[in-house]
């Protein structure tokens, strides 16, 4: 057999050549058409720079069968339209690849996605007579035709990759392309609060969402919009600046979280932009607040020199690069830490609609499958079922429960408050003035405790369950970090320094983190080319496998330029002194005691979770008392 070398089959059968202009525009469609929610994404961003205030999309069969994009913009003149469908034609650059202000600026999303689909472009400017259109077809571009339309631009894609029908094969399924459009519409939508947007179309429901002011209040608004009713009550906002680098938005009260990252938007000067350091960023500010499966919920604003921001890394443009990543971390992690530190104690308003919930929804029985007897005001038997509120005869019920098996108010679905008549603890004896005092507090004051872990307290307007192990947990657990970093870490020396082989720029890297580190009890010192030698390790991580821990460290550095790894493994040992040291459940207080647990949660930060994420204490307004039992 003979056998034919790489080099003769590559000079046999490779020769090189000029692809085509359509294999091109192919290959950039690739790139930049990952699936119908790139082709939406890159229109809407095209009618944002246009000006447009009211931007309407349609799509049937995923965007796959269709998409069409309508917007008041602009406009394009006619004679510039054979431009807008040529590959690296734009209006959106000054010259400066460097100084980029706008969504769209490479001249390939056109192009791109008339060399895969059927793409038709209508167009009119606010002062012409009549628009026009030109059709492009699998990459054939056909002549500009004169047409009616109204001022703006439409663009409608047809047969989304007929041109390239392996793509179809990787498309998920109509429902859940039509749901991956939707979320690059709420993406952008909350960049721009004072466009109006609306999503239609036979595989999906009907998105609107209106145009609100575009200050501070409007852009809360679009977030409820966007991110559900409840967020706005339950976020914080975020303000801060360092060294020309601004960041706003808002983000969510420990206590209020997801079970995913998908409501956590980040938007680098208007452009919303997926940024691992960003993401990792988030997770160190909620590092000990949030159990390790929820999320916070965020929407940051970053603003900055267009200069020092790279947003040319991937033709998508969700990626974007940092001249200077440390301060984007440092801002961020700093701002929000600052803003949890500062909201006080503040519980979920979703943890007393779950109370209610639980009140009012029966499980196997309950109001609805009690067994009682009830009369009219003419004493006529009723029969027996269930009671409701509409179908009350308007005085109370004279019930004679049998046997009660159900949920709702009866005895059985009590048992967390089914104590035997007694209470564990009454805080009301001998005080009165204190009471008086405490109840216009926050968590209020103390009235009792019950089964020997859970403090019920009292406000002006409010009743609050605290779960006395969990707060007091807290507590612990912010005291011994205090303690802990207040100064520096004690360490223990190696008898013999341990030697640790590295890349010489991870080595650098850990050089430049030495101050930091030996504040954390970490001591080590270049070695050599390649090398650190470890001489003392924290004393409270115990005996410690050091050049896995150094490795570690220059990864992490490496990727996100902090070493916040080491502190993380100190402040897990530190909560977990602060489990082990906090108030048990099944102690009995002292009314004195109540009160001053709850004072001390007032004061701390975080307060609200304890060191797993847990809520401390659930709050549940008079109003809501009062509309659980039909008073509202």
């Amino acid at each position: 057999m003979v056998r034919t070398s790489p080099e003769s089959a590559y000079h046999g059968f490779m020769s090189i050549q000029q692809l085509s202009e359509n294999i091109i525009n192919q290959i950039a469609a690739g790139e930049v058409i990952e699936r119908p929610a790139s082709v939406v994404k890159e229109l809407v961003e095209n009618a944002l720079d246009a000006g447009a205030t009211r931007i309407e999309v349609a799509t049937a069969g995923g965007g796959l069968a269709l998409i069409r994009v309508s917007d008041d913009g602009g406009g394009i003149p006619p004679e510039e339209l054979p431009l807008a469908v040529s590959r690296h034609c734009t209006s959106k650059l000054s010259g400066n690849i460097h100084d980029i202000r706008t969504l769209g600026f490479r001249g390939e999303a056109l192009p791109s996605i008339g060399s895969a689909a059927r793409l038709n472009l209508r167009s009119r400017t606010p002062a012409a007579d009549s628009g026009a259109e030109i059709v492009v077809e699998g990459g054939s571009v056909g002549p500009v035709k004169p047409v009616a339309a109204n001022a703006g631009t439409i663009v409608e894609v047809r047969d989304l990759f007929f041109a390239t029908p392996a793509r179809l094969k990787f498309m998920k399924s109509q429902r859940a392309e039509a749901a991956a459009i939707g979320d690059v519409i709420k993406r952008i939508a909350l960049a721009f609060p004072a466009v109006r947007f609306t999503l239609s179309g036979l595989d999906r429901s009907m998105l609107d969402l209106p145009a609100v002011s575009a200050d501070g209040d409007g852009l809360l608004r679009r977030l409820g919009q966007v991110m559900g009713k409840e967020f706005p009550e339950n976020s914080l906002p975020i303000e801060a600046e360092r060294e020309g680098t601004r960041l706003s938005g808002y983000v969510s009260i420990p206590s209020f979280t997801r079970g995913n990252a998908l409501n956590q938007f980040a938007y680098v000067n208007g452009r919303p932009v997926r940024d691992k350091l960003i993401a990792s960023a988030i997770r160190a500010a909620y590092m000990d607040v949030l159990p390790r499966d929820r999320h916070a919920l965020t929407a940051l604003f970053l603003s900055l020199d267009p200069q020092v921001v790279d947003v040319n890394v991937h033709p998508a443009k969700a990626d974007v690069r940092f001249r200077d990543p440390g301060l984007v971390r440092g801002l961020i992690v700093g701002a929000v830490r600052q803003a949890l530190e500062g909201a006080g104690v503040r519980a979920a308003t979703t943890g007393a609609a779950a109370m209610i919930d639980a009140f009012r929804k029966p499980q196997g029985g309950g109001y609805e499958h009690q067994r009682y007897r009830a009369h009219d005001f003419a004493g006529r038997e009723q029969p027996r079922g269930g009671w409701s509120m509409e179908t009350s005869p308007g005085r109370p019920l004279e019930t004679a429960v049998v046997g009660t098996t159900g949920a709702g108010f009866s005895e059985a679905e009590q048992a967390a408050f089914d104590v035997g008549g007694v209470i564990s603890a009454d805080a009301r004896a001998a005080q009165t003035e204190p009471a008086a005092e405490f109840a216009r507090q926050p968590l209020g004051a103390a009235r009792a405790q019950v089964h020997e872990n859970y403090i019920v307290a009292q406000t002006q307007d409010s009743l609050v369950i605290v779960d006395q192990h969990a707060a007091h947990e807290r507590l612990v657990y912010e005291a011994l970090k205090q303690a802990i970093h207040a100064r520096p870490l004690p360490a223990q020396m190696l008898l013999m320094p341990e030697i640790v082989d590295l890349p010489e720029e991870d080595a650098e890297r850990l050089s430049a983190h030495a101050p930091f580190l030996a504040q954390l009890g970490l001591r080590l010192e270049r070695f050599g080319p390649g090398a650190v030698a470890v001489r003392e390790t924290p004393a409270m991580l115990g005996e410690v496998d050091a050049a896995a821990l150094v490795h570690d460290l220059a990864d992490e550095i490496a990727e996100n330029d902090t070493a916040d790894s080491l502190k993380e493994r100190i402040d897990h040992i530190a909560a977990t002194m602060a489990c082990h040291g906090s108030v048990r459940s099944g102690r009995r207080l002292k009314p004195e005691e109540m009160n001053a647990l709850l004072r001390q949660m007032e004061a701390t930060p975080g307060s609200g979770t304890c060191n797993h994420g847990r809520p401390t204490y659930i709050e549940l307004k008079l109003s809501d008392i009062e509309r659980l039992f039909g008073r509202r």
